[in-house]
Formats: C-alpha cells, structure tokens, sequence
C-alpha cells in the first residue's frame, strides 16, 4: 500500500490503525491525523506512527482512510482535495456517505471505496463491506479488502446494498449488546448474583455465536434442536412471539436502514 494515512483518532479509527500495524507484512508505512491534537499525540505514543495534519498526510499518502463522522466528512475531503496524489485511493468509512458525493468533491478520477464497518474489529473480529465507486479498478478493491481484513471479515457488495449493510452488520453490535443486557438483568431478577448472570449470558451468546459459524447450520436448525416440547425454552419462545420480538427487529431494522439513507442525503 505504501503510505496509508488514516485521517479520524476516534476509537475507529484507532482500531483500524492498530490492526493494520498488526497485520501489516509489506512495510508500508502509517501516517495518522486527527483536528485534535492531544489524541494524536497519544497515539503517536502508543503506536509509534508517524502524525501530520489533514493536508500534510494527504499529500504523503498513497491511501487515505477517512474515519470520521458523517456530518463532518464533506468538510474533510474538501480540505485535503487539493493536497491528494493524483495515484491516491480515498476508501471512506462514513455511514451513509456515498461515493458519488465524496468524489464530486475530489480531482476528477480519484478511486472512492465506500466501507461499512463495526466495532468488533477493535478485537479483530469486524465485519466490513467494501463498495467501489465509478473510477475504482479491481486493484483498489483489492487493496480496500486488503486494509480492512486485518480486522476481520471483508465482503464486496454493490453500493445500493450499503444502507442494508448498516442495518444489520453495522448497528448489528449494538442490537446483541442490548440483548445481552436484558438477560443479565432478567438473571438477576431471578435472583442470581450479577457477576453469574453475566458469565452465564456471555458464554451463551459466544458458544452459540461459535456453533452457527462452526456448525454452517440454519439457525432455525439449531433452535429446534434446543427446543424441547413443552419445555423451558418453548416457553420462553412463546413469550417473546406474544411480545412480537421477530416483528420489533424487523422493524428495527428498517429503521436503521431508512436512517442510513437519510444521512447519504444530507
């Protein structure tokens, strides 16, 4: 990749720049930019990398990673637009961005990758969908596949399927968190000390997270295989088909997914 400038110290954007220093085999080498200049600071000293600001590190790299907030990316790229290589990838880890927008603001050719990260890549475990845009070759996907694999799985998918991506990979984190929370709470109103109920609720979602990767079983599969007639969990199942659980998610879904278009139009 050569010089790759992540521009955005957020935990994101650390997340990726630890992983990249990690998997990192071809001596490339990593620039980081951030408008505040305490956590660069931090990060230089935590990772040894080199720092710059927005411009500098734009004019330095031969890839530039932007993780930074939706609302603040058009003010970023039209900032470094003028600095950029004109061999540059820009690869863009804005929610609801789209490629089309940041390359109307960038030199005319410029390769735009779209990526729909999530936060488990803090631990190497991140799920990414890389889009290219118009000006893409085959290359700068591979390389974008390439950068967001050391932090986890990479699919490709076509860019009208991102604002679904958000839904379910992206916000996904945040919908199992929850789910976890009200089990060690409802473990605990039961009546179990709350360091049990979290160890139990923990090892449950990671071994059953395990069997559905490991097995390639139909999740239906494998719920019917824990569901005995009339038992403790078609109890519990029944429950939540009353409180209409599988139609909540389905409408919590779409809501993520209206709201990542909503962002892409400003």
């Amino acid at each position: 990749m050569g010089v790759v400038a992540v521009i955005g110290a957020g935990v994101m954007g650390e997340a990726l720049l630890s992983g990249l220093l990690r998997g990192d085999r071809m001596g490339d080498t990593f620039v980081v930019a951030d408008k505040r200049q305490d956590r660069v600071a931090e990060l230089k000293d935590r990772y040894g990398v080199d720092t710059a600001t927005n411009t500098e590190a734009a004019r330095e790299a031969d890839v530039v990673v932007l993780v930074v907030k939706p609302q603040d990316i058009f003010a970023v790229v039209a900032e470094i637009a003028p600095d950029l290589k004109s061999t540059a990838l820009v690869v863009s880890l804005a929610a609801g961005v789209t490629t089309e927008s940041l390359e109307a603001l960038l030199p005319d050719g410029i390769p735009v990758v779209r990526v729909m990260p999530n936060t488990p890549a803090l631990v190497d475990e991140g799920m990414s969908a890389v889009s290219p845009g118009a000006h893409c070759t085959a290359e700068h996907v591979a390389l974008a596949v390439r950068l967001m694999a050391c932090v986890g799985k990479v699919v490709e998918v076509p860019e009208k399927m991102q604002d679904a991506v958000t839904a379910i990979s992206g916000s996904g984190p945040a919908y199992i968190f929850y789910t976890v929370e009200a089990m060690i709470e409802a473990g605990v109103g039961l009546g179990l000390p709350r360091r049990l109920a979290t160890e139990l609720t923990l090892q449950t979602v990671y071994g059953a997270a395990t069997m559905l990767r490991e097995t390639g079983e139909h999740p239906v599969v494998l719920r019917e295989n824990v569901t005995s007639p009339a038992g403790t969990t078609a109890a519990a199942l029944r429950v939540l088909e009353d409180h209409k659980v599988r139609a909540a998610f389905l409408s919590a879904l779409e809501a993520a997914r209206n709201r990542s278009i909503e962002l892409a139009g400003g």
